[in-house]
């Protein structure tokens, strides 16, 4: 991933946290790598260990960010908070996956869209 592709996915996780934790969440992990397979967020929503994937574009010219959740990228997501939740010895925790969706235009607030349990 190029220096410039990083700092844009930073730029988007950090709204992300800002928003999850205004609505009183913790965020446990960010970057969790096992292998090639990531997760951007860790959290807890004080009910469960949320996975969080955080999908951020400048423009919708080539659609919403949410679109670009494949289903490839759906099982490397399972795959890394298997091996998460493995690694704290959590195995038995109650998981959910979510999609956090941001769009900021140039000079324009950010339209944060939250998908609570997008995928299984």
């Amino acid at each position: 991933m190029s220096k410039s592709h990083r700092k844009i996915g930073d730029k988007g996780e950090d709204l992300a946290v800002e928003y999850l934790e205004s609505k009183g969440w913790i965020i446990i992990d960010r970057n969790y790598f096992f292998e090639k397979a990531e997760v951007d967020i860790v959290a807890t929503d004080g009910h469960f260990i949320v996975f969080v994937e955080v999908k951020f574009r400048s423009d919708t010219y080539f659609g919403r960010p949410e679109d670009f959740v494949t289903p490839k990228k759906e099982a490397n997501i399972k795959k890394a908070a298997e091996a998460w939740t493995y690694e704290r010895k959590m195995e038995t925790a109650v998981v959910r996956f979510d999609v956090i969706a941001i769009v900021q235009k140039k000079d324009e607030d950010p339209e944060i869209s939250h998908f609570e349990d997008a995928f299984r």
